[in-house]
C-alpha cells in the first residue's frame, strides 16, 4: 500500500505519521545547525552554544531563516508582492509554487516578502516600546518619590485596558497609517516594559554601591548608564524578546481584522483574512501564513526561555 492510499484509508494516522516526521526533520536539523554554530563561532560563543538545548538550536535557526527572507525578500521572491500575474485563486504550477490569491498574485511572493513586513514593522515597534518603556522605568526607579508614583499610575491606566480594543479604538481615530500603526502600538506596550524595568532597577538601587555613586555626586545619566543599566540587562533582553512576540501577534490580529497594514502590502495576517474562503474547498492555502506567524512565535519563545534560563544562574 502506496502513501497516498494509506492516506485515504486511514487519514488520522496519515496525520499523525507526517507529524511525527516533521518533528524528526526538525530535531535533525536543529542537531544539525548546533553543530555548525559549535564549529562556526569563536571560543566562548562555541561553548555557550556546545551546552544549548535543541529548543533553542531551533528558534535561532528559525529566526535566522526568517531575517534572511526579509532581508533578502525582493532576490528570494520571483514577483514582486503586489503583481497581478494569473486569475484569481488560480492552482499552484511551475510558476506558482503556492497558486494565486483572491486578485491573482503569487502566494509564495507575498509570503516571502510578508517576513520583512510582517516581522519588520513589529521590530521597530517593539524596539519603540522598549525604548520608551526602559527609559521611563530606569528613570522612575532612580528617582522615585511622586515622579515613580505619576509614572506607575498612568502605566497602570493604559495597561487596564485591553490592547486589542484600545489598539482598534485609537486607529479607528487617528487612521491606519504604518507610522501610527507603530506609535500607537509603542504606547500599548511601554507600560508593560516599565514595569518589569521599574522592578528589576528598584531593586538595583538600594545597592550600597549605588548610594557610593550618589554620595560621589553622580548624576542620573551617570547612575542609569553606568550602574543600574548593565546590571539589569538579563531580563530586560528576554522581556524584549517576549513584547516582541506580543506585539508581532497583535499586529497580525489588527491586519487580519482590516486595520493593520494595509494593502497592497504584503502581510501574513492579511493574507490568512484575504484567502480563507479557500478552506471551504479543502485548501491549506490560507493556513500557510497563519503556521508562519505560529512558528515565529514559537521560535522565539524557545530563545528566550533558553536566555531566562542561562540567566537565572541555572545553567551548567
Amino acid at each position: 500500500m502506496d502513501i497516498s492510499a494509506l492516506s485515504e484509508s486511514y487519514p488520522i494516522a496519515s496525520i499523525f505519521v507526517k507529524g511525527f516526521a516533521l518533528i524528526l526533520v526538525a530535531i535533525i536539523a536543529s542537531w544539525i545547525f548546533r553543530a555548525l554554530l559549535v564549529a562556526v563561532l569563536p571560543g566562548e560563543g562555541a561553548k555557550v552554544m556546545r551546552t544549548a538545548p535543541l529548543t533553542a538550536a531551533f528558534g535561532i535557526m528559525i529566526i535566522l531563516l526568517y531575517a534572511i527572507a526579509g532581508i533578502f525578500a525582493p532576490w528570494i521572491a520571483p514577483y514582486s508582492e503586489s503583481e497581478v500575474i494569473s486569475s484569481a485563486f488560480a492552482p499552484a504550477d511551475e510558476n506558482m509554487w503556492l497558486g494565486a490569491d483572491q486578485l491573482g498574485r503569487d502566494l509564495y511572493s507575498r509570503v516571502i516578502f510578508g517576513a520583512r513586513n510582517s516581522v519588520g514593522i513589529a521590530l521597530i515597534a517593539t524596539s519603540l516600546a522598549f525604548f520608551i518603556g526602559a527609559m521611563t522605568g530606569l528613570i522612575a526607579a532612580t528617582k522615585g518619590g511622586w515622579i515613580d508614583q505619576a509614572m506607575a499610575r498612568s502605566a497602570d491606566v493604559i495597561m487596564s485596558i485591553p490592547s486589542l480594543i484600545f489598539s482598534l479604538l485609537l486607529l479607528s481615530i487617528f487612521g491606519t497609517s504604518m507610522i501610527v500603526l507603530i506609535l500607537i502600538i509603542a504606547v500599548i506596550y511601554a507600560p508593560r516594559v516599565f514595569r518589569l524595568t521599574r522592578a528589576v532597577a528598584g531593586d538595583v538601587v538600594v545597592m550600597d554601591y549605588i548610594e557610593a555613586a550618589r554620595l560621589r555626586g553622580e548624576g542620573l545619566w551617570y547612575l542609569i548608564r553606568k550602574e543600574i543599566l548593565p546590571n539589569s540587562k538579563a531580563p530586560l533582553i528576554a522581556e524584549f524578546g517576549l513584547e516582541f512576540c506580543f506585539v508581532f501577534l497583535l499586529i497580525a490580529g489588527l491586519s487580519f481584522l482590516g486595520l493593520g497594514i494595509q494593502p497592497p502590502t504584503a502581510d501574513w495576517g492579511s493574507m490568512v483574512r484575504e484567502n480563507a474562503t479557500l478552506i471551504s474547498f479543502g485548501e491549506v492555502t490560507p493556513l500557510i501564513p497563519a503556521a508562519a506567524i505560529s512558528l515565529l512565535t514559537v521560535a522565539v519563545n524557545f530563545v528566550v526561555d533558553w536566555m531566562l534560563y542561562r540567566s537565572s544562574g541555572l545553567k551548567e
